[in-house]
């Protein structure tokens, strides 16, 4: 059993999966408004990498945080 389950979390992701998965839908809600709720394949690497500063922003925030 995940240690997400036994600290009462329904979703059952960790903190850091959670935050991640926030930043992932922060950025896709944000993409699909600039491009009138439509995203075209042509787009799907601007958006992967957007989706990759986001991801990078929490796991360096993190990291940061931990050796302060």
């Amino acid at each position: 059993m995940d240690d997400a389950y036994v600290v009462g979390d329904p979703d059952g992701l960790s903190p850091l999966q959670a935050e991640i998965r926030d930043v992932v839908a922060r950025e896709l809600h944000a993409q699909l408004a600039m491009r009138a709720e439509r995203i075209e394949l042509a787009d799907v690497p601007e958006i992967a990498y957007q989706v990759t500063l986001g991801v990078d922003r929490v796991l360096t925030g993190r990291r940061r945080t931990r050796i302060s």
